[in-house]
């Protein structure tokens, strides 16, 4: 194991009917400005909830709503005027990950005076943010307990991760009854997503971590069990609330612990890819990752084979490593094709034909992957195979 500072100061409130700890643990008179989607929180009765809350604390209340699915820097900018216009003292985030990273980039940009997207690329530092909670009403990303945000720039066709320890939650409400109305492909794709953040993390080159890759395995094992019986039964309170643990768990640093923090090749793909054609995340690395298992598997089985045996039960018994490991990643795209996962490229009408302009945005910044560096004719090949 590496030496390890853990640090996650997000105050986690999880369960049903923990949305009425808003006006415990707010001030009285803020100026809240409230983040969401689509307007489905409305539907649901969530928006209903927390503005009762809000209310409670005499709170005013001003909104921004419409938020994307790959939240984009346009709709940053709208959120950072509003702070700024109105003197915003407290951001709330109420919706899935998309709207929780917005909320970060607006948290930043609020206390600074030039383009937000300064903060996300890295030419300014962040030193100072807006205060802001999360109301979670969809388990995928991991965002309501972690420092880290994807902002997509649409003039540019960028899609940026960033972080910042500042931009942790104060706090983060988790109720999985909140997660009911979400439909059958949203949630699938949230599943992918939490296997991904897991998976990420379990393709290290650290040694000696036998604890880190257990809690990762058992975590893989056991979103594998729930996720056939949650789209069985989409408001079984049991299967959401379960799910909705594995996905803050599987992207809020624990699994990370004494590692050198796992690879992330297939995320910063990804990124490039949904940058131009807007696709689904968790869509995206369903496509993906399979891929790069076989691609990563003809140069370094083992650590595959390790994920075959323990989280697939697949017996290594009179087979070499690589055929233990292409049963893995057969394995696991089977398993997320039997969800309703996309599995090619082409079921999102994607071809060969921007995939210069993928490879050069997956290397928009220098360093991809960590259990296999990748060169250029790497994510090549894994878009090819991905096709």
């Amino acid at each position: 194991m590496n030496t390890f500072l853990q640090y996650n100061p997000t105050k986690l409130y999880f369960g049903k009917g923990e949305v009425l700890k808003l006006s415990a643990v707010l001030e009285k008179g803020l100026k809240v400005l409230v983040v969401y989607g689509g307007g489905s929180i409305k539907r649901n009765g969530v928006y209903g909830d927390v503005m009762t809350e809000l209310g409670k604390i005499d709170a005013k209340v001003f909104e921004l709503s419409g938020v994307e699915p790959n939240p984009r820097l346009s709709t940053v900018h709208r959120g950072v005027d509003i702070c700024k216009t109105e003197g915003i003292d407290f951001l709330l985030a109420v919706g899935g990950g998309s709207v929780i990273d917005c909320t970060k980039a607006i948290s930043a940009g609020a206390k600074y005076d030039g383009d937000a997207w300064d903060l996300i690329t890295r030419k300014a530092p962040i030193t100072d943010v807006l205060p802001f909670g999360t109301v979670l009403t969809l388990a995928a990303t991991g965002s309501e307990m972690n420092d880290v945000s994807v902002i997509t720039n649409w003039e540019t066709k960028d899609k940026l991760g960033w972080g910042s320890p500042l931009v942790f939650p104060a706090f983060s409400i988790l109720d999985p009854s909140y997660t009911f109305s979400v439909p059958r492909d949203q949630t699938v794709y949230g599943i992918v997503d939490s296997m991904s953040h897991a998976l990420e993390s379990y393709f290290h080159r650290t040694e000696n971590t036998p604890m880190i890759d257990g809690f990762i395995e058992s975590l893989l094992r056991t979103a594998i069990q729930t996720g056939p019986k949650l789209l069985e039964d989409l408001n079984s309170f049991k299967h959401r609330e379960t799910m909705m643990y594995i996905s803050t768990t599987a992207f809020n640093g624990s699994l990370a612990n004494g590692t050198d923090g796992g690879d992330w090749a297939t995320h910063r793909i990804e990124h490039a890819i949904s940058a131009i054609y807007d696709i689904p995340h968790g869509g995206g690395l369903a496509i993906l990752f399979p891929n790069w298992l076989e691609h990563v598997l003809e140069e370094d089985p083992s650590r595959i084979k390790q994920l075959a045996v323990n989280v697939f039960g697949i017996s290594p018994e009179g087979k070499d490593d690589k055929e233990v490991a292409k049963e893995g990643a057969k394995a696991l795209r089977d398993f997320w094709s039997s969800l309703g996962a996309p599995s090619t490229l082409r079921d999102y009408d994607i071809d060969d034909s921007e995939f210069d302009a993928m490879v050069e945005k997956t290397f928009i910044k220098p360093g991809v992957g960590v259990y296999k560096e990748m060169d250029r004719e790497s994510v090549r090949d894994i878009l090819k195979r991905s096709l």
